[in-house]
């Protein structure tokens, strides 16, 4: 019923419990997973969970948080693991102005050579983007990118609209739950339901009501929920597109269930 477009089920907050909880996520109705690489070691674990479960995908990448420790052999361990079956993009990868844990001149150097390989191995984009809203949009317009999701998207309805006229879809999180959540809801109501992929985060950003809580896909029911609150679509519409729109995004050249 479910796809889980973004989540991170190699963090350290699953280890007690990690296996158990993804085949119950799945026994619940999750029915895809695409596990999200952040920097090598975890791209690396999102291939080995994607061995384990046959409804687990990885994507390969380095967020900007870590990109201050990237190598040019980095980028070449990642084109090789992108001939892997069940890679199915590159990410996440972008800019995180906030917190700056990387130098900035590094996020910006090391995002447009992550573009330019996935441009390169014909794989979509996970975007990663915190206050960076315009220097991102500006990267990626100048890049031959043109297929991939912005992550926890958090831009105005105008930088929507220009990402989906690029071909780019909208990641939707628990963010569209909270009671500041207006601007997301907005960007929802705006947006066709044919450019929206639902995802968790997991296990970071739980939507209400478990807000505080370790996130998990079975937290997907509450998204699913309010978009289709937002757009007074029934939610097993909601849930049945949102699905269809993420294989369109991470079939690719591989076969996603």
């Amino acid at each position: 019923m479910y796809f889980e477009s973004h989540a991170h089920y190699d963090d350290e907050k699953f280890d007690e419990n990690r296996d158990i909880l993804i085949e119950e996520t799945h026994a619940f109705g999750v029915d895809t997973i695409v596990n999200i690489g952040s920097d090598m070691e975890s791209s690396r674990r999102s291939i080995e969970l994607s061995e384990k479960y046959p409804y687990i995908y990885a994507a390969v990448g380095v967020h900007p948080h870590d990109v201050k420790d990237m190598t040019q052999s980095d980028i070449e361990l990642l084109r090789k693991w992108t001939s892997i079956e069940k890679v199915v993009a590159i990410g996440e990868i972008g800019l995180d102005y906030h917190y700056d844990f990387s130098p900035r001149d590094e996020q910006r150097f090391w995002f447009k050579r992550q573009l330019m390989l996935a441009y390169e191995t014909d794989m979509p984009v996970v975007i990663h983007s915190r206050e960076a809203a315009q220097e991102t949009f500006d990267i990626i317009s100048a890049s031959p990118v043109r297929k991939g999701v912005i992550h926890a998207f958090s831009g105005s309805v105008e930088f929507a609209r220009r990402y989906v006229d690029m071909g780019f879809y909208l990641g939707i999180g628990g963010v569209v739950t909270f009671k500041n959540g207006k601007k997301l809801a907005e960007v929802v109501r705006e947006i066709p339901i044919e450019r929206i992929l639902t995802e968790t985060d997991s296990p970071y950003l739980s939507p209400e009501p478990v807000r505080g809580t370790v996130n998990n896909s079975q937290n997907l029911k509450y998204i699913v929920e309010k978009i289709s609150d937002i757009k007074q679509i029934p939610p097993e519409k909601v849930a049945k597109i949102t699905s269809e729109n993420a294989k369109v995004v991470f079939c690719n050249k591989k076969v996603v269930a």
